[in-house]
């Protein structure tokens, strides 16, 4: 267990913009390199570890986002400069308000109570921050990323249980299944590359509050570690839960006798929606650019990301296919508990003529593709990436990890879902909460 990162001494973020400088400038080398980083280590780049196929240590989680798209660095946004995604810089104005949703989150309040009464003093101090501190930017979906708070692995029993209970009042029961499924795939992948890496198991994931948990008082959690980043926000009885990461490498193995398949819906939602659309349509809808290995745009990192719109607007829609553009909409939003996902539901369907989807790829059942569902107020990307660490091929034919240059596959698909101008993260809420009652 390490403590809190200092706040302001440049050792810490020169550290921290060195190792992500070096993930940036050598690609899957820097990685191999650089992600040789326990999670539990002290504040040292750690040990190097190299690729040499099954049984190397490979990491996983390339950059994503492009530049700083890994995590924060010395570019990292602070909290106070927080934006969000925008089209052209420009938030839009009056999209979110404090309102009762009549939706309760005593269960969740309590959940996160009880968690942090199990904690010792000191894995107590080590996960508590201020509501507004810069540490909500600082997460990423890379494994060896250093990070604070209170390790799964590190825990007890009981306190992982009390853990998971908060993750379950929090989350729906596919959004945990899910999650505990991300986490599962993780050990599998540091077991197929060799096992004895501590950022490549079931225990590499953390804990961190932001605030007080209140029914009443706006506070916080974020759960992250390698393919994993849930931002949990509350204020009275709303919730924000993004910026959500989640991804897997690979997406479908067999892990302590279970056999383990992710991002099914997410596949085949994309898909039906885009096979409901005229020839028209399509030609709007999908990009003649060809698949890279790497498109996500607003992964770590990328908190004040400016996105154009792309692809075809939804005002045009037949009801059917605007149901379908909901469905695809409500597999994200459902890993959120089901009565705050159904406000959300009803905040993108007040939008949904300002919805834009767009594709990349082709557009078989086995293709990697990416797309994209975007309007005011929700951002969802989905990407099936190339292969890092997983595999025994790469666009070259040859072995091992094939990179952001190699040939994407479903076997490795990164998603994010954000809400745009101001929402991530419950800024926007908070701004109004304290202007509003202070």
């Amino acid at each position: 267990m390490h403590g809190h990162r200092p706040r302001t001494p440049e050792a810490e973020r020169s550290r921290r913009w060195f190792m992500n400088k070096a993930l940036l400038a050598g690609g899957v080398a820097a990685v191999a390199t650089m992600t040789g980083c326990s999670s539990s280590s002290s504040d040292t780049a750690g040990s190097a570890a190299s690729y040499g196929g099954p049984g190397g240590g490979a990491p996983s989680g390339m950059p994503s986002g492009g530049p700083g798209g890994m995590g924060p660095g010395a570019s990292e946004v602070k909290y106070a400069d927080f934006v969000g995604v925008t089209t052209d810089g420009k938030v839009v104005d009056d999209l979110y308000s404090i309102h009762s949703t009549d939706v309760s989150t005593d269960k969740v309040v309590k959940a996160a109570q009880a968690f942090l009464d199990g904690l010792t003093s000191k894995e107590r101090k080590a996960s508590v921050f201020e509501v507004d501190d810069d540490e909500w930017l600082a997460w990423s979906n890379v494994d060896g990323y250093q990070r604070e708070g209170a390790r799964m692995g590190d825990l007890t029993e009981k306190q992982r249980d009390l853990g998971y209970a908060l993750l379950g009042a929090a989350l729906s029961a596919d959004g945990l299944t899910q999650t505990r499924n991300i986490m599962k795939l993780n050990a599998f992948l540091g077991d197929y590359n060799g096992g004895g890496r501590d950022t490549l198991t079931e225990g590499a994931y953390f804990f961190t509050f932001m605030g007080t948990p209140s029914t009443t008082r706006p506070w916080g959690f974020q759960y992250e570690g390698h393919h994993v980043a849930i931002n949990y926000f509350v204020l009275g009885d709303q919730v924000v839960m993004t910026p959500t990461f989640m991804g897997s490498e690979p997406t479908s193995a067999t892990y302590g006798g279970e056999k383990i398949t992710l991002f099914e819906k997410e596949t085949r939602a994309g898909l039906t929606l885009l096979r409901s659309l005229t020839a028209a349509q399509r030609a709007k809808a999908v990009s003649s650019e060809s698949k890279a290995g790497d498109n996500l745009k607003a992964g770590a990192g990328q908190d004040n990301l400016r996105l154009a719109y792309q692809g075809l607007v939804a005002k045009g829609f037949t009801d059917t296919q605007k149901d379908k553009l909901l469905d695809l909409v409500r597999v994200y939003v459902g890993n959120l508990a089901d009565g705050h996902a159904d406000v959300k539901m009803k905040e993108v369907q007040d939008h949904l003529d300002e919805t834009y989807f767009y594709w990349i790829g082709e557009t078989e059942d086995s293709s990697a593709f990416y797309y994209r569902v975007h309007s005011p107020v929700v951002l969802i990307e989905y990407d099936a990436q190339s292969p890092l660490a997983y595999g025994t091929e790469d666009s070259n034919g040859g072995g091992g990890m094939g990179g952001p240059g190699g040939t994407p596959t479903q076997q490795h698909i990164h998603t994010v879902v954000r809400t745009p101008n101001g929402g991530d993260y419950g800024v926007d809420l908070l701004k109004l909460h304290l202007e509003n009652d202070h």
